[in-house]
């Protein structure tokens, strides 16, 4: 093993186990956050005009610079019933699975998600509540510690931390809640979509280092956005976008715009129509990213690319994340006759 190497598994080692909070404890993030909606607010279960929606995101991050972060990630969601007051009851699932560095740090998290939609003539206005169950694990066989360096040879097993109270696992329980409203002008040329979310509400304790629950309760994740469609022809739309999100002492805003060009028409059912679309955006000195892909019959497939401006912009060489994408929005039959009416569809 070389000088180089030793120092980078220590370095990632420090960061992981024994760094800031904010660098262990953060949530997961993707540039394309509207193909993962239950992800940034789960009163986004049930925001769609149609049967089913499902889709998978996969995320690859990092990987100039050391073992690639790597994210999987699928989501499923459906109306359930509706009252006679206008309203209706939405139930999802989400679950993803995070690999990350030398140590194969990993996070799979299993969440069951919930909202009620109350439609208020061309505003539907949503709470909704998400539960579910996460596991972390690590294989410290991976990383390398300071004083496991012996009369220059490293002796695997010899470190303190073996004695610190680290663990190879840990479990723990999570609970969200999100309220947001969607509205549209009369003839549907403009929409929008605003939300607000508390995430990791019950703040459980993640931490394979053991220390008081103080220093290792997972933090809440603030997120906070807001999205439109504008239509400014019969086939082009603009769909610009603002993403908030705070956790500890971190944070993070992703704003930029998609541009939507339909190639052919479904009268009556837009979603539905075949198009492209190229989208561009900016997350606040962390990176420049682009997104584009098509839709088609319900089917939207997206590929991001993340370029890198941050301090580890010199040794990631600009590289960032890759993302590809794809969703599906099972139509209502007999041509749509019965669907509802969903204001706005950008999350």
């Amino acid at each position: 093993m070389n000088t180089k190497n030793i120092i980078t598994r220590l370095s990632l080692a420090t960061a992981i186990l024994l760094g800031s909070p904010s660098v262990f404890a953060q949530d997961i993030h993707f540039t394309q956050f509207d193909m993962a909606p239950m992800v940034i607010n789960p009163a986004f279960t049930g925001m769609f005009d149609g049967q089913v929606r499902a889709g998978g995101i996969y995320r690859n991050q990092w990987k100039s610079v050391t073992i690639p972060y790597v994210t999987y990630g699928a989501h499923a969601d459906m109306p359930l019933f509706a009252d006679n007051s206008g309203g209706y009851l939405a139930g999802g699932l989400q679950i993803f699975n995070d690999k990350a560095g030398d140590g194969n740090l990993q996070n799979f998290t299993g969440m069951l998600s919930v909202a009620y939609h109350k439609i208020l003539g061309r505003g539907d206005l949503a709470v909704g509540m998400q539960a579910g169950y996460a596991q972390k694990s690590i294989d410290l066989s991976k990383l390398y510690f300071g004083d496991e360096s012996v009369n220059g040879t490293f002796v695997p097993g010899t470190s303190q931390e073996y004695h610190l109270g680290i663990g190879n696992s840990v479990s723990y329980y999570l609970v969200n809640a999100g309220v947001s409203y969607a509205g549209a002008n009369q003839n549907g040329t403009f929409s929008y979509v605003i939300g607000l979310a508390a995430n990791n509400i019950n703040q459980p304790n993640d931490a394979l280092l053991k220390k008081q629950n103080s220093q290792t309760g997972l933090d809440m994740r603030y997120t906070g956005e807001l999205g439109m469609s504008i239509m400014t022809s019969e086939r082009f739309s603009l769909r610009p976008a603002v993403l908030y999100q705070n956790q500890a002492s971190a944070s993070e805003i992703i704003a930029g715009n998609e541009f939507l060009y339909q190639v052919s028409n479904n009268p009556g059912y837009s979603d539905f129509s075949t198009a492209l679309f190229l989208g561009a955006w900016y997350r606040t000195s962390d990176a420049a990213m682009i997104t584009a892909g098509v839709e088609f019959k319900g089917v939207r497939i997206g590929v991001g690319y993340d370029y890198n401006i941050s301090s580890l912009n010199s040794a990631s060489n600009g590289n960032g994340g890759f993302e590809i994408a794809v969703r599906y929005i099972a139509p209502y039959p007999m041509k749509f006759a019965n669907k509802r009416v969903i204001p706005c569809t950008r999350f």
